[in-house]
């Protein structure tokens, strides 16, 4: 890419592509490989649309200032944030097996760190309600680096076609059904929107407004997207929040951890601290 092409709406060169890559790593940790060149220029073109401007460089050069509003836009239009209910069921039936030896006299405190439009956070709740009732106490954070979902998942709205998949008890109990205006949605009922802790934290900040000890963290399909070394420096302040039989709980995809780190695998991409590990923590 060494100029704007004719069929593209807006300016947008190889230095401008350089300059998202940069801008985006130092700000939230995310690495732009070299074939997210496209994608980058569709989701910053939406922006420039909004704004009224006519080159990426020129939307760039207002995000030189680390303060400016436009900041929180940018990042929501360069992340991604595919997720639906359930996904890798498998962790849902860990976590709630982990917690049927939990003292009942305390509360549950899970960390869902990539909350993106709320169907993670939900269905951790669906799972731990139907397996334990109401009355077990859970504390649930869940926090994103995006706003935009953030304001998503608190409302807690969803299309039928997103929960096609969940039994219809399920729907029953924790779903209301739209009508009218609102035919072919669904809305989470309040008792359970109320019960998560919706934040928004950039994991590349220093503090994490999240208390130790913890006993579950879920940060699923969110690694792929850094870069090795701050995989391990965030893998490290996990492990330090983690209750000692804790769970962590990793996509599909994301073996890196058992490679060391202080973590101990239980399969498919289920992780704990593990007892023996005397590296250096940063």
């Amino acid at each position: 890419m060494t100029g704007a092409p004719e069929h593209r709406e807006f300016a947008y060169t190889e230095r401008d592509f350089r300059r998202v890559q940069a801008l985006i790593m130092a700000r939230i940790g995310i690495h732009l490989g070299a074939g997210k060149s496209q994608m980058v220029y569709s989701r910053l073109a939406r922006r420039l649309r909004a704004t009224g401007m006519t080159s990426v460089s020129v939307y760039l050069d207002q995000l030189e200032d680390g303060e400016h509003l436009e900041w929180q836009n940018f990042i929501n239009a360069l992340t991604t944030n595919l997720t639906s209910f359930f996904r890798e069921n498998h962790h849902f039936e860990t976590l709630v097996e982990y917690f049927r030896d939990h003292p009942a006299s305390e509360p549950l405190t899970v960390w869902c760190c990539a909350a993106s439009t709320g169907e993670e956070p939900y269905s951790i709740l669906i799972a731990l309600r139907e397996a334990f009732g109401p009355g077990k106490p859970v504390h649930l954070i869940a926090t994103d680096v995006d706003t935009q979902a953030l304001a998503s998942a608190r409302a807690g709205v969803y299309a039928m076609e997103r929960v096609s998949k969940l039994s219809r008890p399920v729907l029953r109990k924790y779903f209301h059904k739209g009508r009218g205006p609102q035919a072919g949605m669904v809305r989470i009922k309040p008792e359970l929107r109320e019960a998560v802790e919706f934040r928004q934290v950039n994991l590349l900040d220093g503090r994490w407004p999240v208390e130790a000890p913890l006993d579950a963290i879920f940060c699923r399909n969110v690694f792929i997207y850094f870069t090795p070394e701050t995989q391990k420096q965030l893998l490290r302040r996990f492990r330090r929040l983690l209750q000692p039989e804790g769970l962590f709980f990793a996509g599909h995809s994301e073996s890196l951890i058992s490679s060391g780190e202080g973590y101990h695998s239980l399969g498919r991409t289920v992780f704990t601290p593990d007892p023996t590990f005397t590296g250096v923590s940063s």
